[in-house]
């Protein structure tokens, strides 16, 4: 590991998440058994959950094995207004703003009916970009959880983002001290979006986004990315 961000996992799911089949306890021994310092334990919410103080609770009481061990709930971008689909009271708990479907005018769209609208690419990725900074100015300290993986999902890449976007995008991280993450799962963003997160002095962190202990700390992608600045 001989880029400083390799050495965190920060997204990663336990059983709290209704897709992940591994426990707290063992996703942050596979942390620990990975060389890693650091580890952030994330798990989905909705507007209806109601287990995250039950969550919080149960990842202090786990031994750290001399990690640093942080929390943050991962949470659906709802529209180009920078809505979360989140509960209410989370209070400091760091929110992983994700784009698991397209930020559209009036909620979510899937990608398919993203692509049925018919959107220019330019005027797609513009509604994109201001759903995050929307979102990054409304929750401070936040974290994007692979940002631009809805892009390939409805035709586009991140080549449709313009330099002006991205300047924008990397502006409101900085300014906000919203975390990007460099993803494993999604291999995104692209090293031209880290470039401009570096040079507005935005923080880049790594994630693997497991699902299961196995692939805790385990970088391929996101090692090509970083070593592609």
């Amino acid at each position: 590991m001989t880029l400083p961000e390799l050495q965190g996992d920060h997204h990663v799911h336990s059983t709290f998440s209704d897709d992940a089949v591994s426990t707290l306890a063992e996703n942050i021994a596979a942390a620990a058994a990975a060389g890693l310092t650091a580890l952030r334990c994330v798990d989905h919410v909705r507007s209806s959950t109601t287990w995250v103080p039950e969550f919080l609770a149960a990842v202090a009481a786990q031994p750290t094995h001399g990690l640093t061990v942080l929390t943050g709930v991962e949470a659906k971008l709802m529209s180009v207004a920078g809505d979360l689909d989140m509960p209410p009271g989370l209070g400091a708990v760091p929110v992983l703003i994700a784009d698991h479907q397209f930020p559209g005018i009036d909620g979510p769209w899937s990608p398919g009916a993203t692509i049925e609208r018919g959107l220019a690419a330019s005027d797609a990725v513009d509604m994109l970009i201001t759903a995050y900074v929307n979102a990054m100015r409304a929750r401070e300290n936040a974290q994007l959880a692979h940002p631009f993986s809805i892009l390939p999902k409805i035709g586009l890449s991140e080549n449709d983002l313009s330099d002006e976007h991205l300047r924008v995008w990397a502006a409101t991280a900085a300014a906000t001290g919203t975390l990007v993450e460099v993803n494993e799962k999604w291999s995104c963003p692209q090293p031209r979006a880290l470039r401009a997160l570096r040079q507005a002095g935005a923080r880049i962190v790594a994630s693997t986004d497991a699902h299961t202990a196995g692939d805790v700390g385990r970088y391929s992608a996101v090692a090509r990315l970083l070593d592609g600045l």
